[in-house]
């Protein structure tokens, strides 16, 4: 596991790296490797906050899926019921795609990100972005295919997934995921910022790299960019708590739980399988891991469980500008953390 933390901070390029490992049994470990900030060299702290990035998906579902225990929110009901109109255009029709169609990914909307590039977020990162503009942006784009008939990580399904939220409660979804997981686990490391650009209390410089340049630092971003497809920030002893609570059934009731964990293979070629806002990967020592990855301006990370109730977190302050290994590597480090443990 060290030797891995320790490749991604030199062969791979990331200044830094964090993994924070869980036996199950009340027992917590952190690694870390490498710099927190290049301008200072000062090294990565093992209390570390950071950007999740698209693990905000798994407190999303999680927030939707306590709305259909209350029978506020009915997974197989059109998306139309719940935003009507607001899904339209070149083939992209909410009237035919269904609220677990989008936790699911399989909804053939395409992907926002698809339509950003790299260089005006670096070129601007304290920019503002509606929900509307980020599904114009998407919308204006043809369908990928029919609801249900595939499979095609999307950060749309997410957008519209948090005004699903708003729709039914009347609350922005960040204040929603605070009053049902952040409070009640007392994950005192985890927030979603709306606009703020800062990351809060002790956390690393997140940096960018765009091809043939220095690592750029983009730690000050406005995540609007993200929305509840990925805005949210925590830490890895949070994130080990949450995944660990998720799967315990101490926040969804079993049939929501089973919904959850109910997976449509991703075709990735790893065996990896997409639930509602929950992955399931293969390991090879045997069995599954139940976790999700991220990806955002600045960080890239991972988390992930296993049954019997180890957990790993691994985070690189490195995004975009990661080469292949650097992706290799951080999956490397929650397969050892979670086979070797």
């Amino acid at each position: 596991m060290a030797g891995i933390l320790q490749r991604l901070t030199t062969t791979d390029g990331a200044p830094g790296a964090l993994a924070e490992i869980s036996d199950g049994r009340g027992r917590s470990t952190v690694l870390t490797r490498g710099a927190a900030d290049l301008a200072t060299a000062a090294p990565m702290a093992a209390a570390s906050r950071f950007r999740i990035g698209s693990m905000t998906k798994m407190f999303v579902a999680t927030v939707v899926l306590q709305l259909v225990a209350e029978y506020r929110v009915e997974l197989d009901a059109p998306i139309e019921r719940y935003l009507p109109g607001v899904v339209r255009g070149n083939g992209n029709d909410g009237r035919e795609i269904t609220v677990r169609q989008l936790l699911q990914h399989t909804s053939g909307l395409p992907d926002y990100m698809d339509y950003v590039s790299e260089q005006s977020v670096i070129a601007d990162p304290l920019a503002h972005y509606s929900p509307q503009h980020l599904l114009n942006l998407a919308l204006a784009h043809p369908a990928l295919f029919a609801p249900g008939t595939g499979w095609s990580y999307s950060n749309t399904n997410y957008v519209l997934a948090g005004l699903l939220i708003k729709a039914v409660t009347g609350h922005p979804y960040g204040e929603e995921i605070k009053r049902r997981i952040i409070e009640p686990l007392r994950l005192h490391d985890t927030f979603v910022p709306a606009d703020q650009p800062e990351i809060p209390g002790t956390h690393p410089h997140g940096y960018a790299r765009l091809p043939d340049s220095a690592p750029i630092d983009v730690t000050e971003f406005n995540p609007s960019l993200a929305y509840a497809s990925g805005a949210m920030i925590s830490s890895g002893t949070d994130m080990n708590r949450f995944l660990s609570a998720l799967l315990r059934g101490r926040l969804l009731p079993p049939a929501e739980l089973r919904a959850m964990r109910t997976t449509t293979p991703t075709g990735d070629g790893s065996g990896s399988a997409y639930g509602l806002g929950l992955e399931s990967v293969p390991l090879p020592c045997g069995g599954r891991f139940w976790g999700h990855d991220g990806g955002i301006l600045g960080f890239e990370t991972m988390s992930a469980a296993m049954p019997d109730g180890r957990q790993v977190t691994v985070m690189v302050n490195l995004n975009p500008g990661g080469t292949q290994a650097q992706d290799a590597d951080i999956q490397a480090a929650v397969t050892a953390a979670l086979c070797e443990a």
